[in-house]
């Protein structure tokens, strides 16, 4: 049996090493490089590959296909093998089919990453055998093969989601869904929408599904998809027989009679997203029968995760904060409401449909000014040109930390936080924060 693999990043080569140790003739191919160091691996284990371009006739070859999520299904090999009928799947699916282990999967938005690191805190400092991937860190499949768990706890996108046939989380979670990545989807939201309830399609009466209950979007979707398990919302409005809610500051948790409750106060993370991460990520504990005070205590002692709303230094009384992981505009929004100070805002990078109209009001009251980092700003100028007194644009972190430098004053906070992909002038949004890190401690 041929499997092929389309792209070398973390998701392909994990796809392509499971594939290798389940009895796979594996073949991988990438557009673009492969660093020297996956060839080594591919090379290691006797895995062929190629890059630079796909050879059509080798890919037509497969009785299987794994694809990266960063290929669009719009992408000239994707349409030859669906033409062909040849399955094409994600890595997430494929690694499924090779385990019956317990699986948590986080989507949404915005909040996945720190309700996915949150989730394996919590179950780890519960005293289960758990392991954490997906959209960060090492890929479902390299899980699989090099840390055996009883439980996986798994950050999940929408372009992996895309790509599922039979992966069933027996606890899903949906933190929120505001318009992101609308450039994958035709600029439907309708479409990004429905790819982030695919983690739910294909569960049963016996999973469960948790979700923010406020959220309008997830609303609609309930209403336009069949979900068969059983659903366990989270509120900050209104109090819930089931599911997770406030009341008078404290955290109310309720799930088949078992109640915990904890005070607001004691929450390691603050700021009402973070207040929702914890909600759903104790609710996923609760269900895993993890100790009520395991629960409290570990809600006490996280502290978040890297490019988060990450403090990095106070230099001349001047606060730097990292938040390269907010790619979109729902994400900035909910750092912009957050900042207490004066705030000089980087911002910037590849558009993904944006509608910033929604941060004009935060601006008007937090921002002093605006540093552009892109190489495409006209859209940012247009936007916020207006509104603040100082407007600057940058084309590489270190001349915008160095602006940013010398207009802030006492009292004030410096915020990367970008509401766009990184890919114009940056690997990734991990190198544009520790390239901002770099660039604050070199001040």
């Amino acid at each position: 049996m041929k499997l092929v693999v389309l792209g070398a990043g973390e998701s392909g080569l994990g796809a392509a090493l499971l594939g290798k140790a389940k009895g796979w003739t594996v073949f991988v191919s990438d557009f673009g490089q492969i660093d020297s160091e996956t060839q080594n691996v591919l090379t290691k284990n006797e895995i062929e590959w190629e890059m630079g371009a796909h050879t059509d006739a080798r890919l037509l070859e497969a009785d299987l296909v794994v694809k990266s999520p960063g290929i669009p299904e719009k992408a000239a090999p994707i349409q030859l093998l669906r033409k062909q009928g040849i399955s094409v799947i994600s890595e997430i699916e494929f690694a499924s089919r090779y385990t019956d282990q317990t699986v948590v999967a986080i989507t949404g938005s915005n909040g996945k990453t720190t309700t996915t690191s949150l989730t394996h805190f919590l179950l780890k400092e519960g005293g289960l055998n758990v392991a954490m991937g997906g959209n960060i860190g090492n890929s479902f499949a390299g899980l699989l093969l090099d840390q055996p768990a009883s439980h996986f706890v798994l950050e999940v996108s929408s372009f992996q989601l895309d790509d599922i046939e039979q992966f069933k989380p027996h606890i899903a979670v949906i933190t929120n869904i505001t318009p992101d990545h609308l450039d994958r989807y035709g600029y439907s939201f309708e479409a990004y929408r429905d790819a982030k309830f695919k983690i739910s399609q294909n569960q049963t009466e016996a999973d469960y599904l948790i979700y923010d209950g406020d959220d309008p979007n997830i609303a609609a979707g309930m209403k336009d998809h069949t979900i068969r398990a059983k659903k366990l919302p989270f509120s900050l409005e209104r109090p819930l027989e089931e599911g997770a809610y406030i009341d008078d500051k404290n955290i109310i948790i309720t799930i088949a009679n078992n109640q915990i409750n904890m005070p607001i106060a004691s929450l390691g993370l603050q700021g009402q997203h973070n207040l929702k991460n914890a909600m759903a990520a104790a609710t996923v504990a609760t269900l895993l029968d993890i100790r009520k005070e395991t629960i409290r205590q570990s809600l006490t002692h996280f502290q978040g995760v890297e490019h988060r709303l990450e403090s990095v230094l106070k230099i001349n009384n001047v606060q730097y904060i990292n938040d390269s992981k907010a790619t979109n505009v729902n994400a900035t929004y909910y750092a912009l409401e957050s900042m207490e100070t004066p705030t000089v805002w980087i911002v910037g990078g590849v558009d993904k449909g944006n509608d910033y109209s929604e941060l004009l009001p935060l601006i008007n009251e937090k921002v002093k000014a605006v540093i552009c980092l892109g190489i495409d700003n006209s859209k940012l100028i247009d936007s916020f040109g207006n509104v603040v007194d100082l407007l600057v644009e940058t084309t590489s972190m270190q001349d915008a930390v160095n602006v940013a430098y010398h207009i802030a004053e006492r009292g004030d906070t410096v915020l990367l936080s970008p509401a766009c992909a990184s890919f114009d002038l940056f690997k990734n949004y991990e190198d544009r924060g520790r390239q901002f890190k770099e660039a604050v401690r070199s001040l």
